[in-house]
């Protein structure tokens, strides 16, 4: 049995969470396969948001089996919290939720790492969210990181020690004003560990590859989006995993050649949030109006979120990299009311007209090539079927498909599960 991917296509924020909570009836296994608890996917139903950060968007569903896989890196701080208000939707987390071994943990000095570094770059800021991701994935590539299956070692502490001491060698190195109580935040740290201790941890290469011979359906759940991955985003401006297709196969140990369907989700239009160049970004008071309609707010950090027109040149880049096989749409109903939009069909690049992704977008380099299309007035969110949808909007997805050579399968017109249109 094939594992299918689900992957944003733009700087992430696309509404992955969303969309896992909507397929995941038709999956056994939930599987994550990069990033940590810089991610936020948002879900909304019964009224009631919920954001996670690390656990798999399937959670919510009781027959589906969520993994937590070995290109993830955890914080067991914010893990716990996560698990704290899950208790009250009293959910089999244990039978639930497994984690893979290989998984890497973020330690409290990693965060302060973080911190440490960002404050040094002073204006050339790349943005981060000081999550300690990026010192993470550097003690894992660098070989001194600590993982998961550590803790089922008696002398997990020790080794936590070291590198811990390492890391305050290191901090002092940026010389830069950074308060913080290390003893609280172990404190903190040791406490949150026990409780991740708690659930249940595999070599999640082996569980997935049982599971698809005994024709378990899986899905895996990327986080942040394709122009943040660390080789083909917008370098430095990115995050630090490939947050891409390829990254599915090393983050969940799925073997290419069982890869089968790859469902791609972006928005109608484009935001960022964070530093990094963003051709088709809006100051004006359409930029505005896209950010207040959508509550354009980071789910992690709160951070507004730069708003602007769909960039195709970015998005068939993105659909390329990652053979794109099906395409959702999300928040089609922010855009209801623009008497008219525009679409980045091309780049002009240093005088030179191209519509393929360049080495570098930045301002100076790139200027946006647009096409103008009529918008529409109706009010989407409660809309259920696609017969409902307006002519301009059918117009728009139209013409997306054909510049995209994918189908558009999905039409999000709003937050709840419900608000969600199959084509």
């Amino acid at each position: 049995m094939a594992v299918d991917l689900l992957l944003g296509l733009q700087w992430g924020d696309e509404g992955k969470g969303k969309i896992v909570d909507v397929l995941t009836e038709n999956y056994d296994i939930i599987a994550r396969f990069q990033g940590g608890p810089n991610a936020g996917h948002t879900l909304e139903f019964d009224g009631i948001k919920h954001v996670l950060h690390t656990i798999p968007s399937g959670i919510f569903h009781k027959n589906a089996v969520n993994v937590v896989g070995n290109g993830v890196v955890i914080d067991p701080v914010i893990f716990k919290k996560e698990l704290d208000a899950l208790k009250k939707f009293n959910l089999d987390v244990n039978s639930k939720l497994f984690i893979s071994r290989k998984a890497h943990l973020i330690l409290p000095t990693h965060r302060l790492l973080d911190a440490a570094s960002e404050a040094s770059k002073g204006k050339a800021k790349i943005g981060s969210t000081l999550k300690g991701i990026g010192p993470t994935y550097m003690d894992k590539t660098g070989r001194n990181g600590m993982r998961i299956g550590d803790l089922e070692l008696n002398d997990w502490k020790d080794k936590y020690r070291s590198l811990a001491n390492k890391h305050e060698a290191m901090i002092s190195f940026y010389d830069v004003d950074i308060q913080y109580d290390l003893a609280e935040l172990e404190s903190d740290f040791f406490k949150a560990v026990e409780e991740l201790k708690k659930l249940t941890f595999i070599d999640s290469e082996e569980y997935l590859y049982q599971a698809q011979k005994a024709g378990k359906k899986i899905l895996a759940e990327g986080a942040q989006g394709s122009l943040l991955d660390i080789d083909f985003g917008t370098y430095p401006f990115v995050t630090s995993s490939n947050t891409t297709a390829a990254g599915a196969c090393t983050g969940l140990g799925v073997a290419p050649n069982q890869i089968g369907k790859v469902k791609g989700i972006f928005k109608a239009y484009t935001t960022r949030v964070g530093s990094g160049p963003f051709p088709t970004e809006l100051f004006d008071e359409d930029g505005e109006t896209m950010g207040r309609v959508g509550n354009e707010f980071g789910a992690t950090t709160g951070r507004p979120r730069r708003c602007g027109w769909l960039d195709l040149v970015a998005l068939k880049y993105a659909v390329r990299v990652n053979g794109v096989t099906e395409l959702m749409m999300m928040k089609g109903d922010v855009l209801s009311g623009f008497e008219k939009l525009k679409v980045c069909t091309a780049y002009n690049y240093k005088g030179e007209q191209i519509e393929h992704f360049p080495y570098n977008i930045e301002a100076e380099n790139v200027t946006p090539v647009y096409s103008e299309m009529d918008g529409w007035k109706e009010d989407l969110t409660k809309m259920t079927s696609a017969d409902q949808l307006p002519k301009a909007l059918n117009a728009y997805i139209d013409f997306l498909e054909k510049e995209l050579e994918v189908p558009i399968k999905i039409v999000s017109v709003g937050p709840d599960r419900t608000q969600t249109i199959l084509r």
